[in-house]
């Protein structure tokens, strides 16, 4: 449907066409309210995205060196944490500073780690609740895990970044508590990617009994930390955890997941390492999550190397 005459019609650039960024693209340019550019290494002209609301087909314009791109009025940073460094000739043509940076990432130090990098620009912090999952270089598929696809701060720039997604099946729920929040989505990736990457099977593997009960002990470290660091967590905060990671689809993979089956480098630093470097910091031991980050290190480290 096209935007009605007095509605801004903005440019956004996506850097990362992977689970998320394909999501995000397939879903703004199905939506047409926008003007899109995927900011890509290879050529991609159309894509396919898979979604409960019906399949669609859309064409894209793609970029695949920095120095053809200019400002744009969003970027949207939909590479993996680890990535955010190889995103900074793209962030470097896109941005000045009336552009908006939403990170699409996981993790807790959004800002930290995007500012830096941003060129002036202002960084909009954001958690992805959607499960996206890449099926080849030209096809997507969207599920729905939850009741909202995604988080923004309940400020200006996050009520800004819900209006640009208005009119796509990604939902934004806007709070004023996204510290909080952005803990809760951690202890939900502080559990599924680090089992199902080591178990190399998908959210079914935490349906079995031994992988609750060890799930459990990994979240109570991870939220002690949490409370710790101010995050304003339930007593019950790790079996609510575990219970809403049931309700995803058995069949859903996770980013970690599918890294690993592609022999990539895996986004352990922001998501396992960032609970231990924060427990470290303050004083709180979490010997399951260290020997998670162990384990997950010595992965991705012979996949960057391999």
């Amino acid at each position: 449907m096209a935007p009605p005459p007095s509605a801004k019609r903005c440019t956004v650039a996506i850097i990362g066409l992977g689970n998320i960024g394909g999501v995000a693209a397939g879903c703004l340019r199905a939506a047409d309210r926008h003007e899109i550019v995927v900011c890509v290494r290879q050529p991609i002209q159309r894509l396919y995205l898979e979604r409960p609301e019906g399949d669609v087909e859309v064409s894209l314009r793609a970029l695949t060196e920095p120095a053809e791109a200019s400002p744009v009025d969003w970027v949207l940073l939909c590479t993996k944490a680890q990535q955010t460094p190889s995103a900074a000739p793209w962030l470097a043509r896109l941005c000045d500073s009336s552009t908006r940076i939403a990170v699409l990432q996981n993790g807790i130090s959004h800002v930290e780690r995007v500012a830096p990098l941003s060129g002036g620009a202002v960084v909009v912090p954001t958690l992805v609740y959607y499960n996206g999952e890449r099926l080849g270089a030209d096809r997507v598929r969207l599920r729905h895990v939850s009741e909202h696809a995604l988080v923004a701060t309940d400020d200006a720039d996050g009520r800004a970044f819900a209006q640009l997604l208005e009119g796509t099946p990604l939902r934004v729920l806007l709070s004023r508590d996204f510290s909080t929040l952005a803990w809760r989505k951690l202890l939900i990736n502080a559990v599924a990617n680090p089992i199902t990457a080591l178990t190399l099977q998908r959210q079914a593997v935490l349906r079995r009994e031994d992988i609750k009960a060890l799930c459990i002990a990994i979240l109570d470290e991870a939220v002690a930390v949490a409370c710790a660091d101010g995050a304003q967590l339930a007593e019950d905060e790790a079996p609510k955890t575990l219970a809403n990671l049931l309700t995803y689809p058995p069949e859903a993979g996770t980013s970690m997941y599918f890294d690993r089956l592609a022999g990539r480098e895996l986004e352990v630093e922001a998501l396992t390492g960032a609970i231990v470097a924060a427990g470290e910091r303050l004083h709180i031991a979490t010997p399951l999550n260290s020997a998670l980050l162990t384990l997950l290190r010595a992965i991705s480290n012979a996949a960057s190397s391999g």
